[in-house]
């Protein structure tokens, strides 16, 4: 761990680039959680990044940025590490819960309910460098946002389809081909992968969503 300006980088187990190297299969999830709930004041964003096993959700390692709270979260995913925990042992973990300090449901139960839809079948998704390969290839990509939030920055080729629209508007989405989904963060991406499946389309989420995208690329392809 450590801290560069106001921010807190850190970092527990196996990281992305060692699992590769070593060609060991595992899964990814990002989230933008806030550092404790949003209607208490002085809240920030955190970006926190969990490796797990594709089958068993066995966890490999973590790694999180953010202003504040990203030490006890990279602390308690150490622990479960070492603990032999999996990605469905984490929605179930009693963490300290008080406004100043957390949302109800703490960014790593957060984690365990992304990895766990993941590996249960709820959820499938793509990555935030794999997403413009899609789009040049002809993939539809469907920016659930509000349109004020769009026009600060999207993905390019993506079309805007904001998500309380979206039950009217399915006509509006090819049928014969796979729908990949995106907006900040990506829990209203979720939600739209939910809508679309239950109408017997096949979707695809963009893991971690715009945010995640705009980091890595500064918003460019």
């Amino acid at each position: 761990i450590v801290k560069v300006f106001d921010r807190t980088v850190a970092t527990t187990g196996t990281n992305e680039k060692t699992l590769r190297s070593l060609n060991r299969p595992y899964r990814v999830v990002h989230t933008h959680p806030a550092s404790h709930a949003t209607y208490y004041p002085g809240g920030h964003s955190m970006a926190l990044k969990l490796l797990f096993h594709p089958e068993t959700g066995a966890l490999y390692g973590a790694q999180g940025v953010g202003h504040e709270g990203v030490d006890k979260r990279i602390d308690v995913l150490a622990t479960a590490i070492r603990g032999g925990l999996t990605v469905f042992d984490l929605p179930d973990l009693e963490l300290a819960y008080a406004p100043p300090y957390s949302s109800a449901k703490d960014p790593v139960n957060m984690l365990g309910y992304v990895a766990s839809n993941l590996l249960d079948g709820m959820l499938k998704t793509i990555q935030y460098d794999e997403i413009d390969a899609v789009v040049a290839a002809g993939g539809f990509l469907i920016d659930v946002r509000d349109p004020e939030e769009v026009a600060k920055g999207s993905i390019p080729g993506s079309v805007n389809i904001p998500l309380g629209t979206i039950r009217q508007r399915v006509g509006d989405v090819p049928k014969d081909q796979p729908i990949y989904i995106t907006c900040q963060v990506g829990l209203r991406g979720y939600l739209a992968a939910r809508i679309l499946t239950a109408e017997g389309l096949t979707a695809i989420n963009l893991d971690g969503g715009y945010k995640t995208y705009s980091v890595v690329t500064d918003g460019k392809p």
